[in-house]
């Protein structure tokens, strides 16, 4: 049993590192293989996007043909991706390797919370989940800092290319510990619906809206961009009418129906996009603007990560249960004071801040996402019935990966566009549209359920 809750935290872990290394080794990437704006703005999203669009899908194919099989075809699927990202000489090669590493992800994560349900004892279940915290919050900080050491390291002379290479050893050891270990449940329930095109229509809205808003940021609002955008947005449409139409829809349609659940995904949509961004953009600030090099980069945004890891884990450990809507509220709003803090601190001194004076406004940041965050989706669920439980669960963890490849597309493109006027100016827009977005979504979180659930969905 402890073998296979260590397996299912190693692809987690693997999950978590590789959504965040890239806002660090972006700048390094794209100075060596070229792609320039455009390769940095999709490193991100390319992963998120299909991530994001695919998890549910994953959860529903594990059902169908086995958690198990899955659980392989995923974890080889992303340690193969992993290294061709790893050896890509072109910028194309490298976002489609980060495409299928979002995919085969979407693949196994969902995989392992099965497994471990089937196969654990509530006592052992209740260990679990103590561990999955600490060690996806260590996975979090790690991951950073030690892609940025590497890259600073040039081990071998490979410069970025082990921060992804580095998958390629612990998926191995993954591949090989789960064929072992894992039980058989090869049969599955062939009765399970997958609606493919409920996810084909979710794919090509996505990849039309982030296409078209990268095309034109990048390279100029022309008719291509637009008419992507336009497509995306047809789509979209599409895909409404196909979820409350369809017989197995990705959403149930009595989720469109809960208050609690459409504002909670309001909410996360618009807050995670924003503060998605702004992680991306305080990395750019401090590489472009700053000229600190990988290394330093991660470490400076280190007070931001244990800030929202502490924040994680006082707002799991009986904050969300008492204030319930309230925490969500008191998380935004530090976020809103983290922000305009950097943003005095930029506007006072442009990019001859230090990165002294800004650690505590990372930190303060870092708490607020950490209490906002972490508590949008557990208040959300408040209202959904046990049987709505497995299906709200999965459809916000897609709305956050898809949140979060809009807003690294979004706000980035809005850096990179004030840019011309200086790394410093840039910075101070990017906050100013932080800052902004998520005060909007303040008003929407009165529309959340006021309680979180007293049991566990």
């Amino acid at each position: 049993m402890w073998a296979i809750l260590g397996l299912v935290l190693l692809a987690d872990a693997l999950d978590v590192i590789d959504a965040t290394i890239t806002n660090i080794a972006a700048p390094t990437i794209a100075g060596e293989l070229g792609g320039g704006e455009s390769l940095i703005k999709w490193l991100g999203p390319a992963y998120m996007l299909a991530m994001g669009v695919l998890l549910v899908v994953g959860g529903r194919l594990g059902d169908k043909f086995g958690q198990r099989r899955l659980f392989l075809i995923g974890i080889g699927g992303f340690t193969l991706a992993s290294a061709v990202a790893g050896f890509s000489p072109d910028p194309a090669l490298l976002i489609a390797a980060r495409v299928a590493q979002g995919a085969f992800g979407a693949l196994l994560i969902p995989q392992g919370m099965a497994i471990m349900t089937k196969a654990f004892d509530r006592d052992m279940l209740a260990k679990a989940f103590g561990l999955f915290g600490p060690v996806l919050g260590v996975a979090s900080v790690g991951g950073p800092v030690l892609a940025g050491f590497l890259i600073s390291a040039d081990l071998f002379g490979l410069s970025w290319r082990p921060i992804f290479l580095a998958n390629v050893i612990l998926g191995t050891i993954g591949l090989v510990v789960a064929a072992k270990i894992l039980p058989r449940d090869d049969d599955g329930d062939r009765s399970t619906v997958v609606d493919g095109w409920g996810s084909g229509l979710l794919a090509v809205t996505m990849i039309g809206l982030l296409y078209g808003l990268i095309e034109g940021s990048t390279n100029g609002w022309s008719a291509v961009p637009v008419v992507s955008i336009t497509t995306g947005v047809l789509f979209l449409a599409a895909f409404a009418y196909r979820q409350r139409t369809a017989t197995h829809p990705l959403i149930k349609p009595s989720l469109m129906k809960n208050r609690g659940f459409t504002s909670g995904s309001l909410v996360c949509l618009v807050a995670v996009a924003a503060g998605a961004g702004l992680l991306f953009v305080l990395s750019l600030f401090l590489q472009e603007g700053l000229h600190t090099d990988p290394r330093d980069t991660s470490l400076a945004l280190l007070p931001l990560t244990l800030g929202l890891i502490v924040a994680g884990f006082a707002a799991m450990g009986g904050l969300v249960a008492k204030l319930g809507r309230t925490l969500v509220f008191i998380g935004l709003t530090v976020d809103l004071v983290g922000c305009g803090w950097v943003l005095l601190l930029v506007d006072r001194s442009g990019t001859n801040v230090g990165l002294w004076a800004l650690a505590p406004a990372f930190f303060v940041i870092g708490v607020g996402i950490g209490l906002g965050f972490a508590t949008i989706p557990v208040v959300a669920l408040g209202d959904a019935s046990p049987e709505e439980a497995g299906s709200a669960s999965g459809s916000f963890s897609s709305i956050q990966q898809l949140a979060s490849a809009i807003g690294s597309a979004a706000v980035t493109s809005i850096f990179f566009q004030a840019a011309t006027s200086g790394p410093g100016h840039a910075m101070k827009v990017s906050l100013i549209v932080v800052l902004t977005v998520t005060a909007l979504s303040l008003p929407v979180v009165a529309l959340m359920p006021r309680e979180a659930p007293s049991e566990p969905q």
